[in-house]
């Protein structure tokens, strides 16, 4: 039995670098069997371990990446992620997204299939027509030309895919907790800051740490009294940061029902559409600010945080007001419409392509 499923079983001490490297190594040689790897997926998904041996995890797979290109962070970019779990609602953080860079920060989402509910991120931009992008380099282009770009699975460690590859035919959505807890720690993109949702189903404590032994960018893990891994308005929440504005997990922000916008409502406002058929109208109706006035200001709210963190310049008020404004004047809905065309081009253009080919 390898070393790093020895230390998770028997919990005595910290799983340190060296065995997470001896463990890729021997994956990538194929000198790991099935029942080795499903058991470590096991033990990381039953019980997520501590500090130390998390952060020797994701040191081992960042150093094995390869190099990025010369280049500057993304000056004012946010990544928002979330960590999946907790009660069942429409997509808000991508929702969010829309309505941020409709207001004019740049965002990239990041984000997975459905683990835990009926549609994840993917899977609606799916039914949209919105790509991800394929590269460093496309998502840079996509951000510039439209403010906001859905990175695809190229920003995660090539070591997952052969991870889902020896435990096959067996999915990885039994392990889907431990990877949504770690998700928004393994995307490698050069963002200055990230705002990660924090549902009941991750160990916030834990998650708080990582973000505190993260270099490279501002985190914000935001959370609140319902266990939902979004700000909602009708909720107490709380945002700690870790990094600028945030040195050492201080709590950036705590925000109470009706303090920046009205506190009524509840989750039962917040519920996806009833059949996976109506996910993009029930969507777009949200960005149009027409799925009702909680929505709205759940919606704006999560999008004023993206504001706020991108832009250090702005308040949480005007924050709110901007991303009102992108919502009100249908600027949301327009951007989801015009990725959509730019996706349907490139389809066709590929196709005519392949038909030439």
């Amino acid at each position: 039995m390898h070393d790093a499923l020895t230390g998770l079983l028997q919990q005595q001490a910290p799983v340190g670098r060296e065995a997470w490297r001896s463990w890729w190594d021997q994956l990538g040689e194929g000198k790991l069997d099935r029942a080795e790897v499903v058991g470590l997926l096991a033990c990381l998904t039953s019980r997520l371990p501590e500090h130390d041996t998390l952060r020797a995890l994701l040191d081992s797979l960042a150093e094995r990446r390869a190099p990025a290109p010369g280049g500057p962070v993304w000056q004012g970019t946010v990544n928002v992620v979330g960590t999946g779990g907790g009660p069942r609602t429409f997509n808000i953080s991508t929702a969010s997204a829309f309505v941020a860079a409709a207001a004019g920060v740049k965002v990239v989402k990041t984000g997975s299939r459905a683990y835990t509910g009926s549609l994840g991120s993917v899977d609606l931009l799916e039914r949209l027509g919105v790509r991800l992008t394929s590269s460093p380099a496309e998502t840079e282009d996509t951000l510039g030309a439209y403010g906001i770009a859905f990175a695809g699975p190229f920003v995660y460690p090539t070591q997952l895919t052969r991870l889902a590859r020896v435990v096959a035919p067996l999915a990885m959505k039994p392990f889907g907790r431990f990877l949504n807890a770690l998700g928004p720690f393994l995307a490698d993109l050069p963002v200055s800051a990230q705002v990660t949702g924090v549902s009941t189903a991750a160990p916030l404590d834990t998650l708080r740490e990582l973000a505190a032994s993260t270099v490279g960018r501002r985190i914000w893990l935001v959370a609140n009294d319902t266990g939902a891994d979004e700000l909602l308005p009708f909720a107490t929440n709380t945002v700690h940061g870790h990094g600028v504005h945030g040195a050492g997990g201080a709590v950036v922000r705590s925000i109470r029902p009706g303090e920046l916008l009205p506190g009524d409502g509840c989750l039962a406002d917040l519920r996806p559409a009833g059949k996976a058929a109506e996910a993009v109208e029930h969507f777009r109706s949200v960005l149009a600010g027409t799925a009702g006035e909680v929505a709205t200001r759940t919606v704006c709210l999560g999008a004023a945080a993206l504001v706020v963190a991108g832009d250090g310049r702005r308040d949480w008020l005007s924050a709110v007001a901007l991303a009102t404004g992108a919502v009100r004047s249908g600027a949301a809905v327009e951007l989801v419409d015009r990725l959509a065309a730019a996706g349907r081009e490139r389809r066709s253009a590929l196709a005519g392509v392949t038909a030439r080919g």
